[in-house]
């Protein structure tokens, strides 16, 4: 990922969910306001991770408000060179991004991050002031999720923010997702098999959760570290295969078979049909 900057780079900064005690925003119009739902699942530790890669303060300082409202924890980037870097340290689960970006546009970011097999499944929002359908289209070939023009409404940013996440990472939103006589209710942190409740430690839940939600999916050892453990620890892949096994046991209580297929020297499915 080499574009170099003649300039220093910037600050990146990485906000923790909520708002400063008596902060005003100036740049958020009252009637933008998203409040977060008292009953929203998401709670600081399992809040959905956004990355925003935009260099307009007004316009990061507008959605960073809002999607901390909406419930999210927050990673900003101003250029795009930060937004790679951050994309592939934190792996969040969804970005949102400039197509007019200093330097390196938005369009190549797109493309780098699509290319990269860290980040190609990260779900991607381009926001543009390009409103023709060729750029559209432009936007939506080079792998962009979802595309808004600008101005933009804050509240249906937010709204498709939430609808992508419930296709791709359904357990970060408080979804429920069941395969095979399994469920697994991601705001109530409950899993039951036949109807019959199982008791998970909190890694073997992230485990299933990572499983569940894209079954017959083969999953490498290496992205399920990322996923469950993410990139800060510094632990051995023969510690997913330790988890994997405690999964096992309990998903065979009561002599049920085991729904968790091995590929030999790669990583694990839950595949029934394996």
């Amino acid at each position: 990922m080499g574009f170099q900057s003649e300039e220093p780079a910037k600050p990146v900064h990485v906000i923790c969910t909520g708002v400063e005690p008596g902060r005003q925003d100036p740049y958020l119009p009252g009637s933008h306001y998203f409040p977060k739902l008292k009953d929203d699942p998401m709670s600081k530790d399992s809040a959905p991770l956004a990355l925003i890669i935009e260099d307009e303060p007004a316009q990061m300082a507008l959605m960073s408000y809002n999607l901390k409202q909406g419930g999210f924890k927050l990673a900003e980037a101003v250029t795009g060179e930060e937004g790679l870097l951050l994309a592939e340290e934190l792996l969040p689960d969804i970005i949102v991004l400039d197509w007019m970006l200093p330097e390196v546009s938005g369009i190549e970011i797109c493309r780098q991050l699509k290319k990269h097999s860290h980040t190609k499944e990260i779900p991607i929002i381009m926001l543009t002031a390009r409103g023709e359908e060729a750029d559209r289209i432009r936007g939506l070939d080079t792998g962009a999720d979802d595309y808004m023009t600008k101005p933009y409404s804050i509240n249906e940013l937010i709204a498709r923010t939430r609808s992508i996440l419930r296709r791709t990472r359904p357990s970060s939103v408080g979804e429920t997702m069941s395969y095979a006589g399994l469920v697994l209710d991601s705001e109530q942190h409950r899993v039951t098999r036949n109807d019959e409740p199982l008791k998970l430690g909190p890694t073997e839940f992230r485990l299933l959760s990572a499983l569940i939600e894209k079954p017959t999916r083969v999953w490498s050892r290496d992205l399920l570290l990322d996923r469950v453990w993410g990139r800060d620890f510094d632990v051995d892949t023969r510690t997913v295969d330790v988890h994997i096994g405690r999964l096992r046991k309990v998903l065979h209580q009561k002599g049920q078979p085991d729904p968790i297929r091995t590929v030999r020297g790669f990583g694990y499915s839950l595949d029934v049909e394996g």
